[in-house]
């Protein structure tokens, strides 16, 4: 178990994800396919990053579903709950709790300077709340919680952890070493995927227009449908070029979904035509996702089985959890009984 890893060699791991938007198959090639494998290096834990997704005007329904589908969607693409901790954020209520401490060790002036929350605010002006400002300093409280030594965070996110090594460092500085200093590391890249309408634009789980995205759990007959109509060019060579976005997208699709060389795909399809090409290609992502999505129809056709799952997870991360939290609460000075 997880938990039980102090004691090991194993540097730990934590890794959130917002339940916001639709997984696509650019998340799938470029990160979550990797993640199953993680756990022979790190003693990982995997966090639905619920309390985060509130920051922005969300109903409850689409809440609820998106929270229970990315949560089976972890699961489906490889991550095994026993040997990694699998949860969602707002279960363990130490999140919360140390994320108001950590505010109090956060200097104004810090969190004014992140940038996302500038280019959220202009993104959504009518809903500039504290928490979009704040969140920097829950995500923070997510990391340290559990004593993390790496978090693996895309270019965008390397500025938060630097806030929460700060913070780590600032608190440390005053009571005792309590935190470890996590590391942000940007992790190596898989596949880099494009819209298929679009491949100047990477493929988005959030795009208004979906014809471009194709999504985890879209039915085989949808994702053939889309990459017929993906944008190709007028010259009809099957070959990877600056000059040829569309076919250059759908040759790293397709060598990323087959197994092969980007090379080796140019050479199979050299004299094939752009139907049959685009035809091949979304038959290889078909049967690249159907495992998945054969795992994530059993998991939502039991949902006593996948609440369980989540109590489990959360059980297994508050043992982690509440040792940091009554460490903080005795360190600042609360009475405790």
């Amino acid at each position: 178990m997880a938990e039980q890893s102090a004691n090991e060699t194993k540097k730990r791991i934590f890794s959130a994800v917002k339940p916001t938007g639709n997984p696509t198959l650019g998340n799938y090639l470029g990160a979550m396919r990797h993640w199953g494998s993680m756990s022979d290096e790190f003693d990982c834990l995997f966090a639905v990053a619920d309390l985060h997704a509130i920051t922005v005007a969300i109903e409850p329904k689409e809440l609820r579903e998106n929270t229970k589908r990315l949560f089976a969607l972890l699961i489906a693409v490889g991550i095994d709950p026993e040997k990694n901790i699998v949860f969602l954020q707002s279960h363990v209520r130490a999140h919360a709790e140390l994320g108001w401490l950590l505010n109090n060790y956060t200097m104004f002036g810090e969190a004014r300077r992140m940038t996302q929350f500038k280019e959220k605010s202009q993104k959504t002006p009518e809903n500039v709340n504290v928490g979009l400002f704040d969140y920097p300093v829950l995500m923070a409280a997510d990391i340290l919680l559990y004593q993390t030594d790496v978090v693996p965070v895309g270019d965008d996110q390397l500025q938060h952890v630097e806030l929460c090594r700060n913070i780590a460092e600032r608190f440390n500085g005053r009571y005792s070493p309590t935190f470890k200093v996590p590391e942000g590391r940007t992790p190596k890249v898989g596949a880099r995927i494009y819209s298929l309408l679009d491949p100047t634009s990477k493929m988005g789980k959030s795009d208004a227009n979906d014809a471009g995205s194709v999504f985890i759990l879209d039915p085989p007959d949808v994702i053939a449908r889309k990459f017929k109509r993906a944008v190709t060019d007028s010259e009809a060579r099957i070959v990877a070029s600056p000059d040829k976005k569309g076919i250059t997208n759908l040759l790293n699709i397709y060598a990323a979904t087959a197994g092969v060389t980007v090379e080796q795909a140019q050479s199979e399809f050299a004299d094939s035509d752009y139907a049959t090409f685009k035809t091949r290609v979304g038959e290889a992502v078909i049967e690249t996702l159907a495992p998945v999505q054969k795992k994530y129809a059993e998991l939502r056709a039991d949902d006593g089985e996948l609440m369980r799952l989540m109590r489990s997870g959360a059980e297994r991360a508050e043992r982690i959890a509440a040792r940091t939290l009554e460490k903080v609460y005795k360190k600042i000075g609360f009475v405790r009984g």
